[in-house]
């Protein structure tokens, strides 16, 4: 099982960015998937989780600004981030499963870096 993510990057408060994570190794298409992040001395923090069948779930902290995206064809699950604040700096992971857990297996995770 691998997930490969882009990388993340230093973005200005306000901007936008969008993640990717390419899956192999296992039923992508019939598979839920995550993303989750973790900022320097926090746990694991569930954002998005999208079903095999493209219907989206979040936690009510998430919603609005946050879309998670897939594309079955590519094996391939986004996270788009709009207008990006300082306090979403933190390593992003994709994750297996619609909800990520600590235990769930993940991405290498990319920095994001909210930051003028």
């Amino acid at each position: 099982v691998h997930l490969v993510e882009s990388v993340g990057g230093l973005v200005q408060p306000g901007g936008s960015l969008r993640l990717s994570c390419t899956a192999s190794g296992f039923a992508f298409s019939s598979s839920g998937m995550s993303w989750a992040r973790q900022a320097p001395g926090k746990g694991l923090e569930w954002v998005s989780g999208i079903y095999n069948d493209g219907s989206t779930s979040y936690p009510d902290s998430m919603r609005g600004r946050f879309t998670i995206s897939r594309d079955n064809a590519k094996n391939t699950v986004y996270l788009q981030m709009n207008n990006l604040k300082p306090e979403d700096t933190a390593v992003y992971y994709c994750a297996i499963g619609i909800i990520a857990y600590s235990d769930s297996k993940r991405g290498q995770g990319n920095q994001v870096t909210v930051s003028s």
